[in-house]
């Protein structure tokens, strides 16, 4: 594929451009959803576009399993409770957060507690937000994303590309989503409940169905860093 002069970046020429950059741009992390399942042929759509992936060797190491109206309901209630439990994931959490990193998870922390009222310090309340991640935020639907243990670290690199091909997806059809690493704190429940051999390692899980706008925790968006702080060009 040719690259664009700047003087066409308007052009029609642009069109997939400019598609794909609103929906990259419009994207959030839904956290709070409508009770109302999608029809199975709109998640279809969004797993045939992500199944598109591109992965080390075409191996295409994602596994997912969806779970829809009983199943969620099973599933959900699997997870409530376990906020405090110990967890020991497949994949290994970070040990902690220099800087700039912790900068930022803190705004966005800042973010999300100001939107729903709760005030700094009220570690409370900030628990009983946080347990919400195991109800999936009310989400009608969830997907849980593994990958095979002797692919290794590349195949969980694989099925981060396959989330943001998904999530992607879903917002092309209006769809909300949220990856949630929170799911794959308890991987034997996961494994348990889908019937999942050992070799399959959970990476994330994926809640989502439709947006329940109205809601204040819906209404934030995060910040990303300027190029200028993440991009070094070597030009001779």
């Amino acid at each position: 594929m040719k690259s664009i002069p700047r003087s066409e970046l308007d052009s029609d020429i642009c069109e997939p451009y400019r598609a794909l950059a609103f929906l990259a741009q419009s994207r959030r992390s839904c956290r709070a959803f409508r009770a109302e399942p999608l029809p199975r042929p709109t998640i279809e759509h969004i797993l045939a576009v992500a199944q598109r992936t591109p992965s080390w060797c075409n191996v295409q190491p994602w596994q997912v399993a969806v779970t829809s109206h009983e199943g969620t309901e099973r599933l959900r209630a699997s997870y409530i409770g376990r906020q405090t439990s110990a967890a020991q994931p497949d994949l290994p959490f970070p040990t902690g957060y220099n800087e700039p990193y912790a900068t930022r998870r803190r705004e966005c922390a800042r973010q999300l507690y100001e939107s729903v009222g709760i005030p700094k310090g009220d570690r409370a309340a900030a628990s009983r937000q946080a347990e919400k991640n195991f109800a999936f935020f009310d989400a009608p639907h969830v997907a849980i994303i593994t990958t095979d243990r002797r692919i290794g670290v590349y195949g969980a690199i694989d099925c981060g590309a396959y989330v943001y091909a998904f999530l992607l997806a879903a917002q092309s059809l209006g769809v909300a989503a949220i990856a949630q690493a929170s799911l794959a704190r308890h991987p034997d429940l996961v494994r348990s409940f889908f019937d999942l051999p050992t070799d399959r390692l959970v990476v994330c899980g994926i809640s989502f169905g439709w947006a329940a706008e109205e809601e204040p925790v819906n209404t934030f968006r995060t910040s990303r860093v300027n190029l200028s702080e993440l991009a070094t060009f070597v030009d001779k």
